[in-house]
């Protein structure tokens, strides 16, 4: 597997999303209409360690305690697990007692990324998180749905007190690209900085399972932004990425993370089967040309579709 650089540490060029591990407030069952057990979830895990893909993403909001209280359960005595997690500031109020909880329920001693979840008052939380990397108990911290100028701003606190921003963690997907289009992703490059995707598949609707004669479940979350009529206007995008991933003999899905991987960043693949393991591996070694890169996008644009999450604001300043 190769491998890509987050500072001077080497991490799979995927990470495996949690968010629909464990039920509850901002759970699996609330989100994505799922309602798995650990007995289910479990050969994910080992299927994934089995094959390189070591790093996990994971937050003490998702089912508020759930996703981690699994994960933890998972990873007793494995030594290769690299962590993932995130203070949300304005679900908490005090980074030190959040991150201990996390590592808790983690069982670990410290996390590998500690994510600032969102830019509610970035001076306030970015200084705060300075004292948990001093004391050894976050190795890398990032910053999550946050624009240039926030960005900006977390680098210059931490820069003045002698650490780095390591990562950038935003919505990103063929047919969501402001991060593209506001410099995001070429600050990162050009400072050193991972960029981290997140909702490259849109929970499911760039995969190609879904269409507008199988929609997603009613009253989930994803279902309420993917609806019918949405998933309509993506049929021609997701004819393209058909067509394309006959020529490497894979589905949509992973079109659209080797998408995100040539374009430089780290996909978050949320993962509930053991397939989800095997098509992300194939993946990574797929090579799309800029004519398929080009089709992709130009297919992406003409469908007009673009949701942001309820969570999120425009990066465009």
């Amino acid at each position: 597997m190769r491998y890509v650089q987050l500072k001077n540490d080497k991490i799979p060029p995927i990470a495996l999303g949690t968010w629909s591990w464990g039920n509850g407030v901002n759970g699996g069952d609330a989100v994505f209409g799922n309602n798995l057990t650990d007995m289910e979830l479990k050969p994910v895990f080992d299927a994934a360690i089995s094959t390189g893909l070591n790093l996990w993403d994971t937050a003490a909001v998702y089912g508020m305690g759930a996703s981690e209280t699994i994960l933890g359960n998972f990873i007793k005595n494995q030594n290769n697990v690299l962590i993932s997690t995130k203070f949300t500031p304005g679900r908490h109020d005090d980074m030190e007692k959040t991150l201990t909880e996390s590592l808790n329920r983690l069982g670990v001693e410290h996390t590998d990324i500690y994510w600032i979840h969102n830019p509610k008052d970035v001076q306030k939380w970015t200084t705060e998180i300075v004292p948990l990397m001093k004391s050894g108990r976050v190795k890398h911290v990032g910053v999550s749905n946050h624009n240039l100028e926030e960005i900006k701003l977390a680098t210059s606190i931490l820069e003045s007190e002698g650490l780095q921003l390591s990562a950038v963690q935003n919505h990103y997907s063929l047919i969501y690209r402001e991060s593209e289009e506001a410099g995001i992703i070429d600050w990162c490059n050009q400072n050193n900085v991972l960029f981290f995707s997140y909702m490259v598949l849109e929970q499911g609707a760039l995969t190609g399972k879904y269409n507008a004669k199988n929609p997603f479940k009613e009253g989930t979350r994803r279902g309420d932004a993917f609806h019918s009529e949405v998933l309509l206007k993506l049929t021609p995008l997701i004819g393209t990425m058909e067509k394309i991933g006959k020529e490497y003999e894979v589905d949509p899905a992973q079109i659209a993370i080797a998408w995100a991987i040539a374009k430089g960043t780290v996909p978050i693949i949320g993962v509930t089967k053991s397939k989800h393991i095997e098509e992300a591996i194939a993946a990574i070694d797929i090579e799309l040309t800029d004519q398929e890169m080009k089709e992709l996008e130009t297919a992406a644009k003409e469908t007009g579709v673009g949701i942001r999450g309820a969570w999120e604001k425009s990066m465009k300043i």
